[in-house]
């Protein structure tokens, strides 16, 4: 248990304050009272208006689009809540933006993920509780203790309930392989592999070219950890539908849904899609055959073990 005596607070920028509410309140605690707003000239302005002196705080922040407003919003809560005198601040990053760039794929290119990481420490925060980061090795990028829950549990608890038959998960590329047979392996029942090949002749274009396995007459379900403008995973569906498959369910962490992804969804082979809510979808961005599923029990479960000083990693 918690020995400090310290009180736990939950504070949130303008992200998405809909999933902080649901985490404090599975807390049991209220949102603390913070108004994020800007100044005329765009500038970001903090309002914390209630103390937070010793108290353990966690703040509750995606950096999603506009990641750099988000983003900033973050960095300056953590340091309003470091000149208040907080015991300890949690950044809890449910999707943690610049990810994609966490290596030098070639020459001067930046590596924004640790650039991120460092900013983050920088500004006060003592510790950091995300989920399903593009490439686990960003957690090495930290100087300060990182918990990495994972939302493909929540996905295959989601799937056993619905009892499909004839299942085979199929990895919409190579980089997904690993993640696509731990996700199998979760599912009830011996369900196969495969696995979609493809080349990428330029950035947000994919093109497919070899299936690795048999998807005829197959319930499919398609995993990934984001889908951005849903080119890879629209391309692999209708791919699929092609090769003879039956229904084809998609799924993932994190619904960036940029650009025409919306537009790919709605005139895809896609059966359904399944989303977690660590990025706000706004109405706009809501079909039919999209179903979105909350991330705040496991949150506001590992949000309680940090405070009483407990092991998260049986929340893996």
């Amino acid at each position: 248990m918690n020995t400090s005596g310290s009180e736990i607070k939950i504070i949130t920028g303008n992200a998405n304050q809909e999933l902080a509410a649901k985490i404090a309140e599975k807390v049991g605690v209220k949102l603390s009272d913070c108004i994020v707003t800007k100044f005329s000239d765009g500038e970001i302005s903090v309002n914390i208006n209630e103390t937070v002196r010793g108290c353990d705080v966690f703040v509750v922040q995606s950096t999603n689009n506009p990641v750099n407003q988000y983003l900033m919003e973050l960095l300056i809560m953590i340091d309003a809540l470091k000149r208040a005198s907080a015991g300890r601040i949690t950044a809890v990053i449910p999707y943690y933006g610049y990810a994609r760039q966490d290596r030098k794929a070639k020459s001067r290119d930046p590596i924004t993920a640790k650039l991120v990481a460092n900013l983050l420490t920088a500004a006060g925060a003592d510790r950091v509780l995300t989920m399903d980061l593009h490439a686990a090795q960003i957690q090495g990028y930290f100087d300060i203790p990182v918990d990495h829950l994972l939302g493909q549990n929540l996905l295959a608890n989601y799937f056993n309930k619905l009892g499909l038959e004839d299942i085979t998960v199929v990895s919409p590329d190579l980089g997904s392989v690993t993640r696509s047979r731990k996700f199998a392996n979760q599912l009830d029942g011996d369900v196969p592999l495969a696995i979609i090949d493809k080349r990428r002749p330029k950035a947000n274009v994919s093109e497919v070219m070899n299936l690795i396995g048999d998807v005829e007459g197959r319930n499919i379900i398609m995993l990934d950890d984001m889908i951005d403008t849903a080119g890879t995973i629209t391309n692999a569906a209708n791919a699929l539908k092609k090769f003879g498959a039956k229904d084809i369910y998609a799924c993932c962490t994190h619904a960036v849904l940029s650009g025409p992804a919306i537009e790919r969804i709605k005139e895809s082979s896609i059966t359904k899609l399944i989303v977690l809510d660590t990025i706000k979808l706004p109405e706009e961005k809501k079909l039919d055959n999209i179903e979105v599923l909350t991330v705040a029990d496991l949150f506001a479960d590992a949000i309680k073990k940090i405070f009483n000083n407990e092991s998260v990693s049986v929340l893996f």
